[in-house]
């Protein structure tokens, strides 16, 4: 359990509303596309796409590729992720799932040390950590089987961003003092993050020269470049023998140009319920996000949560957190892998008999896991594996939902895991890579061990939900497994408490996933809200620390729009529409 404490990362999170021209703000509203992130520049990258006829998948491509530039500590094409798409002509949802996959010579024990857990620091930054990256090939998936515009096209907005720089804000400048030591160990990393070995200062103009080149090569050749081409060797150079500053060791990776010229992408259904007359749709696996949130609303499903006081709402939502997690800890993995009870778990009845563990009264002792096998009316279902203890992961991600004209929708979270990734940047190429394997649990029996070829188990939630047939509002945030419970409190706080969105988003957030603390943001402790929780019971995490960073699109009944973005987590976000309401 050493790891748990340390393994809390983001990821890149980002949601599109896509508009034209106007100054960032939180909350846009208007008609036509629409977009919220995080990046002032990736939002203008995809309303420039807009506005030139691209659709919302074209959009979306061009905002996280200028987020690989901008926000590059959580996310670029040196990761992975999971993209949503819903489709508005069609009616329909599909999912572009482009999570990194465990290099072929990976086995059970690749982070054992004399038969002990590798140490996480150590092995974070090293090219053990490092997964085949994803991003490309998503982004190639998406572009040609649903947008409608080129690599050049979309990737030009972010060459531009690259080329020109953009200046170090406080975020910035603040991860990356998070990030100097772990920079420090690699020369390619401290050559463009740092100077004398020091983050840059405050509004710095960072220019990333390799990150165009690496996108204008993409441009030209397309996915080919990345995964057979000079990026794909130099990527396979860096894991294999790590680029590290004089007199520095770390361990060396075993990715092959096999292991990246055989990467595919994979098009998933999405996971679906229904909560309070939404229809909800999730991620699948091998995120855990769409399952775990859909169990936890099956459960708050059973109580009139706004006629309850304040506190015993959010206790219930609190308690159900709790035992969805006991589940999706104990069961859901990478489903090429692990035959995992999913629609047992998403069951009205299941959820009904878990709901008899819950305690309205008081805050409950952590959980075991539940028995879903019963509910999944499936005979060839396998022999049920034992609970297993939770690991939490690193919280360094990015989202992003786009809207058009037209009605698509995009959402979309994608990462490079911690905060910084592995901490190599590719030389020459400008961009961090991932440490996904750390998303591995590292000692088994688990469905969540390393195997060759198989992709951890993610927490990213974009979500979408439905009213009577059409888009009501998509969400979704980084935050590692915080990506669960943030989404979900959203979700209740704007359904079950009537918020407007960006009320539901702003609100402080509590995070509570099968541990005796719950986890907190700065200034909570004291608190009326929080002193009323600890009437029941409650205790709250030792560390508090910014939860999540959500974005969300919310569809209006006369065909408006609203975006929203963070109004202070994360730096303040960026959410524009195409043509503002007056």
């Amino acid at each position: 359990m050493r790891h748990a404490a340390r393994r809390f990362a983001l990821a890149c999170t980002i949601v599109l509303i896509i508009p034209a021209g106007h100054a960032g703000t939180p909350v846009a509203s208007g008609t036509g596309g629409a977009v919220a992130t995080i990046s002032e520049q990736a939002s203008q990258s995809a309303m420039a796409i807009l506005d030139k006829g691209g659709n919302a998948v074209d959009a979306a491509v061009a905002a996280a590729a200028t987020l690989g530039v901008t926000d590059p500590y959580s996310c670029g094409i040196g990761g992975g992720g999971f993209m949503m798409i819903y489709l508005a002509k069609d009616k329909r949802v599909i999912t572009v799932e482009h999570r990194e996959t465990a290099p072929g010579k990976v086995g059970p024990a690749v982070f054992h040390d004399n038969g002990k857990e590798s140490e996480l620091d150590t092995t974070i930054a090293s090219g053990a950590s490092v997964g085949v990256p994803g991003t490309v090939r998503g982004w190639h998936e998406a572009l040609s089987r649903y947008g409608t515009m080129s690599f050049k096209q979309v990737l030009a907005p972010a060459i531009g961003v690259a080329t020109r720089g953009f200046p170090v804000s406080e975020n910035f400048h603040r991860l990356s003092t998070e990030n100097q030591k772990k920079f420090q160990l690699f020369a390619s990393s401290s050559a463009l993050f740092l100077k004398d070995g020091k983050p840059l200062a405050l509004g710095t103009v960072l220019k990333n020269p390799g990150l165009a080149k690496a996108y204008r090569e993409l441009a030209a050749q397309g996915p080919k470049a990345f995964y057979q081409g000079p990026i794909a060797r130099a990527i396979v150079d860096a894991v294999a023998r790590p680029p590290v500053a004089a007199g520095v060791r770390v361990r060396a990776g075993a990715m092959t140009m096999a292991d990246l010229a055989n990467y595919e992408a994979r098009i998933r259904q999405p996971v679906r319920t229904t909560y309070r007359g939404y229809e909800i749709v999730g991620m699948p696996l091998p995120s855990s996000g769409g399952i775990a949130i859909g169990e936890a609303l099956n459960l708050l499903e059973g109580y009139n949560l706004k006629a309850l006081p304040r506190a015993s709402a959010e206790h219930l939502y609190m308690e159900a957190s709790r035992l969805s997690f006991a589940d999706r800890n104990a069961y859901l993995a990478d489903p090429e892998y692990v035959d995992a009870p999913v629609a047992g778990l998403l069951s009205k009845e299941y959820a009904a008999r878990r709901r008899a563990q819950m305690n309205a009264e008081r805050a409950g002792p952590k959980v075991l896991a539940g028995d879903p096998y019963p509910f999944q009316n499936d005979p060839s279902v396998p022999q049920r594996p034992q609970a297993a203890r939770l690991l939490a992961e690193n919280a360094h991600t990015t989202h992003l939902a786009v809207s058009d004209k037209e009605g698509n929708i995009v959402a979309y979270t994608f990462t490079i895991e911690s905060w910084g990734g592995s901490g190599i940047v590719v030389p020459g190429y400008g961009f961090l890579l991932n440490n996904e394997m750390t998303d591995f649990d590292f000692s088994g029996p688990h469905p969540n061990v390393p195997e060759a070829g198989k992709r951890p188990r993610s927490s990213m939630a974009p979500t979408i939900a439905f009213r009577n047939g059409k888009p009501a509002f998509t969400v979704g945030s980084p935050g590692g497994a915080t990506i669960i419970t943030t989404v979900l409190q959203t979700i209740v706080n704007h359904i079950d408490f009537g918020m407007p969105m960006d009320k539901a988003i702003n609100a402080p957030r509590l995070s509570q996933r099968n541990d005796a603390a719950t986890g907190i943001e700065p200034g909570f402790a004291g608190s009326a809200q929080a002193l009323a929780l600890e009437k029941l019971g409650y205790k709250w995490a030792a560390k508090p620390q910014e939860i999540g960073a959500a974005n969300a699109i919310v569809f209006h009944a006369d065909g408006s729009v609203t975006a929203v973005s963070e109004g202070k987590r994360h730096g303040v976000g960026s959410a524009l529409v195409q043509k503002r309401a007056n």
